[in-house]
């Protein structure tokens, strides 16, 4: 039946021609819209692409991670910057890790501004963090150890080198994520002290709560805060199915139990290793790159101080097994991902400055004084090393900018801190998330020392003793989440979500 004119139409006698009509323009008009959201995806085009670069030092150079300053006597695993570049077409993010124990902000920034000069992503689109082995190169002074200026230099040049060579593999790929769980390798390493119980500061004040307080200990009450256990995992493939990265996140300060003198990239290194033999990566070109970031671990050790003492084990062996466990999560949570041929990404920071927590005049002059009585040029001891710690914070600014930071992939989200963050912050942070899944990465774009609660401050502990390794202000962890709780509005609300 042909109608040539709405005249032609009988309504009355024929209402089954108007249904028929109304359903064929429907069907029209719907066929119309999947051709042009089929047109608009079929332009969309997602890619990726990822590298390593080496950062090991020189041996007879600075390592970091304890009070007194270590060299590199022996390579055992060479350490590296990682690097993970992801482009939707408009938009290019960039996200690497350094296996270090902590980097300068001036490092970083050096390194991003020489990156976006070879690739155009934008620094802000850029978030540079260190894993925290505490065998690897130092590259920021806290406590004894101090950085060799000429290692600074080679570490801005790798690890923009990572961003730069990423780029150059970006690849048309597909992305996906998801999230595991591993309890068993993570516990909250503050304890509570029962009522009347103390432990003595080294600016000689009492704290109600102590850091790895050994284990059997009678004076403990419990754990003075909770775990994450969760392994969220960010997977890129070719297009073919051949793996080109996969970035996971684990709230777990590090393992240590290397020999004296080694460089290593403790569990991280590993793991990155492990990841790639389980899903059959290894022998690619470009090759795998395996990333673990470190997420809101500051007071997350995998030492459970409320068990038995445990048995004694070789050099690396810890560290093998924490791998394996997690790497184990991670296959078996990759095995189940959804891939997406196309996502949006997005990219938001800002500043905040945030106070010093700096001595007062009677602070200043019982360190000097402690200092001043010190025997031999190295200070050994607890409380003269803080006493130094006291007198270098006399001479910081008042005040210090950070760089906070949000990137979204899809319906995920990564916030960004320059910090040794304590759990409860990560955790806060993924409960008020607007985003479905949302995961922190610590001593990123930066170090600023630990980030306690103001609820921490109060009870005291190691993460709370003002020196290099913990200055900010009392309040600075509740600006930080609000920032951040902001940054991830503005990214969910942004038209990005749905272009």
């Amino acid at each position: 039946m042909i109608i040539k004119n709405l005249a032609d139409w009988d309504l009355k006698s024929k209402p089954e021609t108007y249904l028929y009509l109304l359903l064929t323009l429907v069907l029209v008009i719907a066929g119309l819209g999947n051709l042009t959201a089929q047109d608009q995806n079929s332009e969309k085009i997602f890619k990726a692409g990822a590298a390593l670069s080496v950062i090991t030092p020189k041996i007879g150079t600075s390592i970091n991670g304890n009070f007194q300053e270590g060299f590199a006597q022996h390579i055992h695993d060479d350490t590296h910057a990682r690097g993970l570049v992801l482009d939707d077409g408009e938009t290019k993010i960039a996200m690497v890790t350094l296996d270090l124990c902590m980097v300068y902000r001036e490092t970083v920034d050096n390194a991003k501004k020489r990156a976006e000069q070879y690739t155009g992503i934008p620094v802000e689109n850029m978030m540079i963090s260190a894993i925290h082995t505490h065998s690897g190169g130092t590259a920021c002074a806290v406590f004894g150890s101090t950085p060799d200026p000429d290692y600074l230099a080679f570490l801005e040049e790798r690890a923009a080198d990572a961003i730069i060579r990423a780029n150059n593999n970006l690849e048309p790929a597909k992305i996906g994520w998801g999230v595991g769980s591993e309890p068993t390798e993570v516990f909250n390493r503050r304890w509570k002290l029962k009522e009347g119980k103390t432990f003595t500061n080294p600016f000689g004040g009492k704290d109600k709560v102590r850091m790895n307080p050994g284990f059997e200990n009678p004076d403990l009450s419990g754990p003075a805060g909770p775990i994450d256990p969760e392994v969220p995992i960010i997977a890129v493939q070719s297009l073919s199915g051949e793996p080109i990265a996969l970035l996971a996140n684990y709230s777990l300060h590090y393992v240590g139990g290397t020999k004296s003198g080694d460089i290593s990239a403790d569990y991280f290194g590993m793991f990155a290793n492990r990841i790639g033999e389980m899903i059959g990566a290894d022998r690619q070109n470009p090759e795998f790159v395996g990333i673990m970031t470190n997420g809101t671990s500051g007071d997350i050790n995998n030492i459970n101080f409320g068990g038995p003492v445990p048995k004694p084990m070789k050099k690396y062996e810890k560290m093998a097994i924490v791998a394996n466990k997690v790497a184990a999560e991670a296959f078996k949570v990759y095995q189940s991902i959804t891939f997406h041929d196309w996502v949006p990404l997005a990219s938001a920071q800002t500043e905040v400055i945030l106070g010093v927590r700096k001595p007062d005049e009677a602070e200043l002059e019982r360190a000097k004084k402690i200092v001043a009585e010190a025997e031999g040029p190295l200070l050994l001891k607890r409380d003269e090393l803080y006493a130094r710690e006291t007198i270098f914070l006399n001479d910081f600014p008042d005040q210090k900018q950070l760089i906070l930071q949000a990137l979204q992939i899809g319906d995920l989200a990564i916030t960004a801190v320059p910090c040794e963050v304590f759990v409860e912050i990560g955790l806060e942070i993924k409960a008020k998330s607007p985003f479905k899944q949302t995961f922190s990465v610590s001593l990123a774009n930066g170090y600023n020392g630990y980030l306690p609660t103001p609820q921490h401050h109060e009870w005291g502990g190691y993460e709370t003793w003002r020196a290099r390794s913990s200055y900010l202000e009392v309040n600075a962890s509740n600006v930080i989440t609000s920032n951040l709780l902001g940054l991830l509005d503005k990214l969910k609300s942004s038209s990005v979500t749905s272009r």
